[in-house]
């Protein structure tokens, strides 16, 4: 192959192939061609995901071009709420269903490895499309080896335990019986898709809907937009509102904590650095020490779940996360938390007999089916034990649906970045007995993601908190940001908060001393670096990148480094898969210091 890039040509320039390829049509051809509207573009790239062969005459078929019933501000009952809801559910399961078990690789190369639980691991590269999906930890794959003259077929299911910082899986395998571990190539891997969320979802509206205690009558009917009036909830309140371990709180953090233990159904608006975390914290342990029952703290992810159980647990309330099973052997910063790591390291005598079959188990990877059944009861009674015991138990909304909180009510429920959960989501936490409910999030930022287009439409993007603001709920807004230098939070003050975003931090906190970049105004640490590089459309055919831009990525990232910035304190944010890509390895290839530097950059792409 000639490698002389000079000789090579573009296929494609300004999003159109170029005349040497593609003869341009003279204008007589242009008038006998069809026109073709951008909307019937994009209807027709949908229906490419599951009909390759797609033409616009498919879309003149019955039922193609149906939307589904949009979502409203107000519900006349639950049964309303769940006949809308119910389908765009479906539509997102469906898409979803189908983008993961497309997802299939051949021809892949595995190492193997033992974890400290005797349990079998996989380590591969699981190359990635530039679409929207992506692997994290918990998702469950099938490993497979067709079989050959000397081996026979082969296949088990596991779940990814982490992606490490070469790009590769590592995943547990369910069964270490019969593991081809002399093999190392010619695999194949599969997505098993799961409809556990989507179902718990399902469940929630239909609970919503046929069971009167699910929610209290105040909040049920807020929940569909009622006029209701307004309620005060009589408590006596606390002298101070910080708690013990947290930070002191400012002005607008002590108002939001003091409002909301006062009322039913609250909103709490955090800017980007707003603490909304120390918030949270602080009203979970107001509401704890009422002494009316447990309390349920949920976010849509787990990353945000487990910030907020480390700093419940720092002001001394008895915290549990509860995780998913899929995501047990997942490494966490509140691993002391878990509720899987409590029942294996609760240390009381009468808990030995589950000990020593854990033990067994551990060693044989398996029980008689006696023993099992044991194990399981034991195990079940333990669980059940130590969640009856916590203050506060922490989990997503959709882990909110796990089995093992099924005969467990909640008075008092805190969803934190509810903006970025789908209104069923919240549901979830929510229709367990719920008479107080606080949803913490920021509607001027990142929404749920959707990644089917129609229901998108349709308005599943919508989250709970936002419907609620339109209809006339005041949130409270917390008002200092103690995160980003104070040239760099006027812009978001003045576009999205009314210009009411104060500093808690001054310019010399922010300043880099000792870090020599040559920022165009030196006292304001921020610049738009115009670029004229030609974009194009990456390896996969779904996305873009521009190689121009790749390029001076690497140059400021490399200024940045040599000037004594540490990787970890470096972001790199692109809109394009492809683009994110090709900043990765553009940077492992021509960056001109140690490749492990470059490699410890964290370069995401956001949409």
């Amino acid at each position: 192959m000639n490698w002389d890039l000079s000789q090579w040509c573009p296929l494609i320039d300004d999003r159109c192939f170029l005349s040497w390829l593609v003869k341009v049509p003279s204008e007589q051809e242009q008038l006998r061609a069809r026109q073709i509207s951008a909307q019937q573009i994009n209807k027709v790239e949908e229906l490419w995901k599951t009909n390759p062969d797609a033409s616009l005459e498919d879309l003149e078929k019955p039922g193609v071009d149906d939307e589904p019933q949009p979502v409203v501000l107000k519900y006349e009952d639950a049964y309303q709420y769940q006949n809308v809801f119910a389908p765009l559910i479906k539509l997102e399961a469906d898409y979803d269903k189908m983008m993961k078990e497309s997802q299939s690789k051949d021809n892949v190369t595995v190492r193997w490895d033992i974890g400290l639980n005797k349990k079998r691991v996989a380590y591969f590269v699981f190359p990635k499309e530039d679409n929207e999906l992506r692997l994290v930890p918990g998702d469950e794959l099938r490993l497979r080896y067709p079989g050959d003259s000397s081996h026979p077929t082969w296949q088990s299911v596991g779940h990814v335990i982490k992606l490490t910082a070469q790009e590769e899986v590592a995943l547990e395998l369910r069964a270490s019986q019969g593991v081809p571990t002399e093999l190392n190539v010619g695999f194949s891997v599969d997505f098993v898709w799961k409809s556990t969320s989507f179902d718990r979802m399902q469940g929630a509206m239909k609970t919503f809907a046929v069971d009167e205690t699910s929610v209290s009558g105040y909040i049920y009917h807020h929940l569909l937009g009622h006029e209701v009036e307004h309620q005060i909830i009589r408590n006596t309140l606390p002298r101070r509102f910080g708690a013990p371990g947290l930070p002191e709180l400012n002005a607008s953090q002590v108002l939001a904590v003091k409002s909301v233990l006062q009322k039913p159904v609250s909103l709490i608006q955090g800017p980007p650095g707003t603490g909304k975390t120390v918030t949270s914290a602080a009203i979970v342990y107001h509401m704890a020490k009422q002494g009316q029952g447990q309390v349920l703290v949920c976010a849509p992810s787990n990353v945000a779940v487990d910030q907020l159980a480390e700093k419940i647990s720092s002001t001394g309330l008895k915290v549990v996360r509860l995780c998913a099973k899929s995501r047990e052997a997942v490494s966490s910063p509140v691993e002391h938390l878990t509720l899987h790591y409590q029942v294996r390291h609760l240390d009381t005598s009468e808990k030995s007999e589950l000990h020593k079959l854990q033990q067994l188990k551990d060693e044989q990877g398996e029980l008689s089916s006696s023993d099992e059944k044991k194990y399981k009861a034991l195990k079940r009674a333990t669980e059940r034990e130590i969640l009856q015991s916590a203050d506060v138990i922490c989990c997503t909304c959709v882990g909110a649906g796990d089995p093992r909180l099924s005969n467990f009510r909640f008075r008092q429920v805190l969803i934190d970045e509810s903006t970025q959960a789908t209104e069923p989501e919240c549901l979830i936490p929510l229709v367990l007995g719920v008479k107080q409910v606080v949803l913490v999030g920021d509607h001027c930022q990142l929404g749920p993601v959707i990644m089917c287009k129609k229901a998108a439409r349709a308005g599943l993007a919508q989250s709970l908190f936002e419907r609620l603001v339109i209809l006339g709920v005041k949130p409270f807004r917390l008002q200092v940001q103690y995160r980003m230098h104070p040239c760099l939070s006027e812009f978001p003050s003045n576009c999205f908060y009314e210009g009411t975003l104060q500093n808690g931090v001054t310019v010399n906190e922010r300043q880099s001393s000792g870090i020599d970049f040559p920022w165009p105004v030196p006292n304001r640490p921020m610049f738009f670096y115009v670029q004229m590089g030609q974009e194009e459309i990456s390896a996969s055919g779904t996305s873009y990148l521009n190689r121009t831009e790749a390029a001076n990525v690497e140059k400021i990232v490399t200024t940045f480094l040599r000037s004594g910035v540490v990787p970890s304190q470096i972001g790199v944010i692109t809109p394009y898969e492809g683009q994110r890509a090709y900043i990765v390895n553009y940077m492992a290839r021509n960056g001109s210091l140690r490749q492990q530097l470059y490699k410890e950059i964290e370069v995401n792409h956001k949409t």
